[in-house]
């Protein structure tokens, strides 16, 4: 956790501050209720230890300006001249504790354990809140009752391993509901109730992805002001999920490895190692036995990560699944934008059929909402999906061979799309395209995420 301690009295502030080091977390020491303020709009702070007295100011005023700005954060008061009074006045306006000077190391935490509770309580109530807001906002309820084989053995494989601690690697295509298969697992499984926390690697430079993944100290990179808990830290007790984890730089797969093997970890410019008691599940779309040949993927990681494995089939396999995956979701954005739609022309399923779905079900989703805002009857028609869906009769439906052209009367944003998509076909890695494109990492994985390549 970060503390803030607000207290006039320098010796007794270091020695607060070195006392809440002393047991792993962080703190920050400032004088006044003022500079107090300053730092709280600045930073993020935990939990605040703050003087009943500070010169001039008085720390039930300052108390109550936290309380004012910040009322979700957890306020301790501590004085010299401790009397029930103060302490009720204290607890009236919001404190969530009290301490008298001086306190016992044991005293504190005893205090300390009070306010990590509550931050556990508080942080799985806006956890479930986001879920529930999440949920009723955009999340369609997944479809199990398959018909296609491939997806029906896929699924059961994740179902019978979801109660297990084994390690899960979900490959395929991108957009073939990897992320939600691994919530599925983590739903059906007895950590449902812990945290689900999701590390995309392909996100971020080495240095940045390191610490958002097992955390750094204060000034162990520029830019690093204050201790930072990473992911590994936040999948305490649940599930950590490692999206696109063929595209992990080669310098933390170590790192990772050790995570996997001996629940282990440090993080970044600290010596002290922690363990960690987190589940891993990973996905990519990668050919990880071809990278494992190129040298870009670690064999033993590979084979650690590849305890159960399953492949999730791109949606041009899926036969009839294809039209029972639109009808759901014409069904569900039907409700979420005010629509009556009474279901899919006979002409809009032959050209869903006919259309390879490079995009798989994210693509599918896009075009099934679009289609739906756009529809000017009860029924969907053709008109109503994207151009490139239906607009090629002659040649294969959804071919953008012929739709790529400069010149073509499409809008720039398709025509960078459909480049982008063309260059990540031909280029074995993501260093390499974006070097093609002319762009950084980081732009080019929000440039896939933007056009359901993610």
């Amino acid at each position: 956790m970060d503390f803030l301690v607000i207290d006039d009295d320098k010796t007794f502030r270091d020695a607060t501050c070195f006392l809440i080091e002393d047991e792993g977390h962080y703190a920050e020491g400032v004088d006044s209720g003022q500079v107090g303020m300053t730092w709280l709009k600045d930073e993020k702070f935990d939990a605040v230890l703050l003087d009943m007295n500070l010169g001039p100011e008085n720390g039930l005023d300052v108390l109550t300006q936290i309380q004012k700005q910040y009322p979700q954060m957890p306020v301790v008061l501590i004085t010299a001249q401790g009397s029930i009074q103060t302490a009720v006045e204290a607890m009236r306006r919001g404190a969530a504790d009290f301490l008298e000077k001086p306190f016992q190391r044991e005293q504190f935490l005893t205090v300390l354990a009070r306010i990590q509770r509550l931050g556990r309580m508080g942080l799985q109530i806006k956890r479930l809140e986001q879920e529930v807001s999440e949920t009723r906002s955009q999340s369609i309820e997944p479809i199990f009752d398959f018909t296609n084989p491939a997806i029906r053995g896929a699924m059961e494989v994740l179902m019978r391993a979801a109660k297990t601690p084994a390690s899960i690697l979900i490959l395929g295509e991108s957009g073939t509901g990897k992320t939600v298969a691994a919530r599925v697992v983590h739903q059906n499984s007895h950590l449902a109730d812990k945290p689900f926390v999701t590390v995309s690697c392909p996100s971020l430079s080495k240095e940045l992805l390191e610490s958002e993944l097992f955390g750094h100290v204060k000034g162990s990179f520029t830019g690093a002001i204050k201790d930072h808990w990473g992911k590994v830290r936040a999948a305490e007790g649940g599930t950590l999920f490692l999206d696109e984890i063929g595209d992990l730089p080669m310098e933390i797969q170590p790192k990772l490895l050790r995570l996997l093997q001996e629940r282990e970890y440090e993080r970044l410019g600290e010596n002290v190692t922690r363990t960690a008691a987190v589940r891993i599940i990973a996905a990519t779309n990668r050919d990880l036995k071809k990278r494992v040949a190129e040298g870009a993927f670690r064999e033993d990681l590979y084979f650690r990560l590849n305890v159960i494995a399953v492949e999730m089939p791109p949606l041009r396999t899926l036969d009839a699944d294809v039209i029972r995956f639109a009808e759901h979701y014409s069904k569900f954005f039907a409700v979420q934008c005010a629509r009556k739609i009474d279901g899919l022309s006979p002409e809009s399923i032959a050209c869903i059929r006919a259309y390879s779905w490079p995009g798989n079900l994210r693509e599918l989703r896009n075009s099934i909402e679009r289609a739906v805002i756009m529809a000017r009857h009860e029924k969907i028609v053709p008109a109503d999906f994207p151009v490139e869906m239906c607009e090629n009769k002659s040649g294969a439906l959804g071919d953008t061979n012929n739709v790529a052209q400069v010149g073509s009367l499409i809008s720039l944003e398709k025509l960078e799309e459909i480049h982008l998509r063309k260059v990540l076909e031909r280029t074995p890695s993501l260093t390499e395209a974006a070097q093609i494109l002319g762009i950084d990492q980081a732009t080019l994985y929000r440039k896939r995420k933007k056009i359901g390549l993610e």
